[in-house]
């Protein structure tokens, strides 16, 4: 049986090694149309390689995955965190779990990651051909490749696998033309976003652990940390943000009014209650020299500018007008964005492949059979934290045992 793999990225590379473990026979060979293999894999998590999450801290998978919840609640029931730490240790590499639920290989780095994928793809004997872009996928199947060169070459196989990953433009996935398939149009997923003057840029640097960021007038919020930046607003928290509402964003050319709480979760009696005590317990004190502990100094003033408050007032000389206007800046802060930052490291894109397209339980497409899709090609993303990783690891294994499992039942 031959195998063809287009796109050596986590989900190419992976399924490659499971399927060649579970089908020695089988003759597979990747072709990836960058000059290394596994490029992304090696930058990812800053060069440390975020590989997966516990999960610990997800009540639902619709929050690590806002597209693609279902496939991966199929997907890790078969192969999950856990199968995937006990994976890459069995290959001798300790993981070391953070406090914020991401799993890292104990080095810190991500060739660690990327040399363990190759020492077995050498292994086992899978072909590697860099610099080979698919251009065209036939019925049959025959492979239309453009080397580095331009020269055109065709290869034939009994069954592909498209893990191309993520393609900022519907065009990107062209080679997939002559199948018909429904493609949900690409957006981009996991950025920043600019936030000209409005004084936040010159708070730069500045990091408030637990902020909830929400878009205004709709239903997309997201919690955690937030960077201050000389563009405007990063962090754990507008990349979650940036996730959920990606196609919105987008729709509105990344020009919206983002609300910010800098309290985390605390509502406006909340603050208000805060604030009171403080006036409580240093009423001859300047308003600037107390405030919540969890924002800086530099922040704190910023905020009392923006409720109308000068630095050099006293507390009790405030009032309650005053600390109403303070409440509702600390929990309801209104930023107009116009644009998006770049994310380099993380580049993720929302939209591909239809989920229609696939059997959810094989990743096989519904109209061709043999031809399988894995990873970000299809309509499947998620937040920062090591999920997208996961999603290639487990696609990759159902892949592989959806192949072996259907070349069983034929030859029985």
């Amino acid at each position: 049986m031959k195998v063809i793999v287009i796109g050596a990225g986590a989900a190419g590379c992976f399924c490659a090694i499971q399927l060649k473990r579970l089908m020695p026979t089988a003759e597979v060979a990747i072709y990836e149309a960058g000059r290394r293999p596994l490029m992304k894999v090696a930058i990812t998590g800053g060069g440390r390689c975020n590989l997966t999450n516990s999960f610990e801290a997800i009540d639902s998978l619709q929050e690590a995955y806002p597209r693609g919840a279902q496939l991966m609640k199929r997907a890790l029931s078969v192969f999950d965190q856990n199968d995937v730490c006990q994976w890459f240790e069995n290959e001798g590499v300790p993981l070391v779990l953070q406090d914020d639920h991401c799993v890292f290989p104990e080095s810190q780095d991500a060739m660690q990651i990327v040399n363990t994928l190759l020492h077995q793809l050498r292994k086992l004997g899978v072909q590697i051909h860099c610099s080979q872009k698919a251009t065209l996928i036939e019925e049959g199947y025959r492979v239309t490749l453009k080397g580095a060169d331009d020269v055109l070459t065709t290869v034939e196989a009994d069954c592909v696998v498209v893990t191309t990953g993520g393609s900022p433009k519907a065009r990107g996935l062209s080679m997939l033309d002559p199948l018909g398939l429904e493609i949900v149009p690409p957006v981009p997923s996991l950025f920043t976003l600019n936030v000209p003057s409005q004084g936040i840029t010159d708070l730069m640097g500045a990091v408030v652990e637990n902020v909830t960021a929400r878009i205004a007038g709709t239903k997309f919020s997201a919690s955690g940390p937030l960077l201050l930046t000389h563009w405007g607003v990063s962090g754990p928290a507008i990349l979650k943000l940036s996730s959920y509402g990606a196609r919105y964003l987008a729709e509105c050319q990344y020009c919206t009014s983002i609300i910010l709480n800098w309290l985390g979760d605390a509502n406006e009696e909340d603050a208000k209650q805060m604030l009171s005590d403080f006036a409580s317990k240093y009423p001859s004190r300047q308003c600037s020299s107390v405030y919540p502990e969890e924002l800086s100094s530099r922040l704190w003033i910023h905020i009392l500018e923006r409720s109308g408050i000068r630095e050099d007032m006293r507390w009790a000389e405030m009032g309650k007008k005053g600390m109403a206007r303070l409440a509702a800046t600390l929990v309801c802060d209104t930023y107009e964005t116009r644009g998006r930052g770049h994310f380099k490291e993380e580049f993720v894109t929302c939209g591909g492949i239809s989920l229609s397209e696939i059997s959810l339980k094989t990743l096989e497409s519904k109209k061709h059979p043999n031809l399988y899709f894995g990873g970000e090609v299809l309509d499947v993303d998620a937040i920062t934290g090591g999920f997208n990783l996961q999603a290639a690891w487990s696609m990759g294994y159902v892949i592989a045992m959806s192949i072996v499992e259907k070349k069983k039942d034929e030859n029985d």
